[in-house]
């Protein structure tokens, strides 16, 4: 039988209600043998993280153990003294799973307009299948999607099973998650003093407050 792992990567700075209803909802669609949750060290695309990898990682083990899911923390992406790469996490887990293990590689559909910026957006493929959560309504075609994007995944789309029992090189679109959120608004409105009570888990919320995390 085919091992199926699945990878949730991101700074989750701070980790939110979003980056939990997508991992369960990859979870209950897969019922993957692992779920990954891959917290960046240091993102090339982002300009410095306003918690430490310390203080992320505390907050992703509260969120998801709040919220009754199993992960496995892979902090390689931590460990690493050079940034923050996609393609090199896909082939370090390929490297370790072996050549036939089933990876899928999730994401929300917002990172997909900057997908053909990443390192070697291409060469994902060759080491992982593409897990996309999208909104209901969610049309690849209408998309404001790069084109080049757009090909590539409509050459690719496949249904679960497929990406259950081959290696990699498949797509998936997901339509149930009806979750808009971005760790950016939640800094900017926990600076402000507001309440961010909908939009985090209430533990790590507290964890904010009691680290005075994301002030001015």
């Amino acid at each position: 039988m085919t091992i199926c792992v699945a990878l949730l990567g991101g700074s989750f700075d701070p980790v939110h209600n979003g980056h939990v209803a997508l991992a369960a909802l990859f979870a209950k669609l897969l019922a993957p043998g692992r779920l990954r949750i891959v917290p960046a060290g240091s993102p090339w695309q982002k300009n410095g993280l306003s918690a430490s990898a310390k203080d992320r990682v505390a907050m992703l083990e509260l969120a998801f153990e709040a919220a009754a899911l199993p992960v496995v923390l892979d902090c390689q992406e931590i460990e690493r003294s050079t940034p923050t790469y996609t393609i090199d996490t896909l082939r370090n887990v390929r490297a370790e799973l072996g050549p036939d293990a089933s990876v899928v590689f999730l994401m929300g559909a917002d990172q997909l307009q900057q997908l053909d910026s990443w390192r070697e957006w291409q060469r994902l493929f060759d080491f992982a299948h593409i897990g996309v959560a999208a909104r209901p309504g969610f049309d690849l075609a209408e998309a404001a999607l790069p084109a080049a994007v757009t090909l590539e995944l409509e050459k690719r789309l496949s249904p679960l099973a497929q990406l259950k029992n081959t290696p990699s090189g498949l797509a998936y679109l997901a339509h149930e998650l009806a979750v808009d959120i971005s760790a950016t608004q939640i800094r900017a409105a926990l600076q402000r003093g507001e309440q961010a009570n909908p939009l985090i888990p209430p533990v790590v919320l507290d964890y904010i407050q009691q680290h005075n995390l994301y002030k001015i």
